[in-house]
């Protein structure tokens, strides 16, 4: 099916971006029931689940022009933004294959890739209809294309994308392409390995959370993804929520009232996969933003009540660590009214075709 492009909307400045009715319906909820903690919570990425975003290895949605090119002003003004350590060249190109392969199969009528042959030295063709790309190079010589492989595909894909270097029983993130990341820095984080970059989250270290994933990580077989979900919440539909450019949207936090909380507040979703690289052994951890705002959330009546019991019940180093406690007190009264303590079943499905009407 084609996808109808939104290729105007806007992260930044006037914040126009807005999700259609089908983009609400394949949004991806995170909570199954209704008290959160941090658990490993790890499936097998396969074309099935409670959201469309799942039916593809790498999805594509509406905002996928308007995300690439809020990606292109991000590095335009931090090229630190994507970095690759030097010892990572072959991961490179294993990422770009495993992109043009995905990307090609999955949407043909958006993405083309020919081959003369599948290895070092062939000559590939590469088209990107909605960017209007078309590039012929040859497979592992950088020199043929107008920037580093992981560069170049990755500023054509939605999401952010590290690449972890797999040695010493350990994880290591020796690449990355952040721009739409939830308050951390890649900067900072480069070289760093798993537990170091994980260092901040609270709670989760004393239960053993991180320990019990690494070792699943690191056991990760090509051809067999695996993903998960991670969730905050963001006030303005804004992508790049770096460190860096804290003075910019952190005071947005104190803009939020009673009036205008429902349409600034979005609820912040990472769809985080995890692919076995095939020359580099390295794992690729793609990390895909979804934003849908309060407005658009309660629209489906089984995700308002959820999320409104969610965040009544969050421990509050969670609430802290999440950057919520200054606006969660009228995030609640917001949400209230929508859940009338009906049980709900478990799952992220929206249980629903239709939206309910907007106020």
């Amino acid at each position: 099916m084609s996808i109808a492009f939104k290729p105007d909307e806007t992260f930044r400045g006037d914040y126009s971006y807005r999700n259609s009715e089908a983009a609400i319906l394949r949004f991806p909820f995170p909570f199954p029931d209704d008290q959160y903690m941090y658990s490993v919570n790890m499936e097998p990425h396969q074309p099935k689940g409670a959201s469309a975003a799942y039916e593809h290895g790498f999805d594509v949605d509406e905002h996928y022009i308007a995300e690439c090119r809020d990606k292109a002003i991000t590095l335009a003004r931090d090229p630190g933004r994507c970095q690759v350590l030097p010892h990572m060249a072959m991961a490179e190109w294993d990422t770009l294959e495993l992109l043009m392969d995905s990307l090609s199969a999955d949407y043909p009528e958006h993405f083309s890739l020919s081959k003369t042959g599948p290895d070092f030295g062939a000559s590939w063709t590469w088209i990107n209809r909605p960017l209007g790309i078309e590039q012929t190079f040859v497979f592992g010589d950088a020199a043929t294309l107008p920037c580093g492989p992981f560069e170049y595909i990755t500023r054509q894909a939605q999401g952010d994308f590290a690449i972890c270097d797999q040695r010493e029983d350990n994880l290591f993130l020796d690449a990355g392409m952040v721009t739409s990341q939830a308050d951390w820095s890649l900067d900072f984080n480069v070289g760093m390995n798993f537990m170091e970059w994980h260092g901040p989250v609270p709670l989760a270290h004393q239960a053993g959370v991180f320990e019990r994933a690494l070792k699943y990580l690191m056991m990760i077989r090509l051809g067999q993804p695996v993903r998960r979900l991670n969730w905050t919440m963001t006030v303005n539909p804004r992508l790049d929520t770096s460190p860096e450019t804290f003075p910019e949207w952190g005071p947005d936090r104190a803009s939020l009232t009673a009036e205008n909380i429902g349409r600034k507040l979005h609820l912040r979703v990472e769809l985080q996969t995890l692919w076995r690289l095939p020359r580099s052994n390295a794992l690729l951890f793609p990390i895909r933003c979804y934003l849908a705002s309060l407005d658009e959330l309660v629209r489906v009546p089984k995700w308002g009540k959820r999320l409104s019991r969610v965040l009544a019940t969050l421990p509050p180093q969670l609430a802290e660590y999440k950057g919520l406690t200054r606006f969660l007190p009228t995030a609640l009264d917001y949400l209230a009214p929508f859940d009338d303590g009906e049980a709900l079943p478990a799952g992220t499905a929206a249980d629903t075709e239709r939206l309910a009407e907007t106020a």
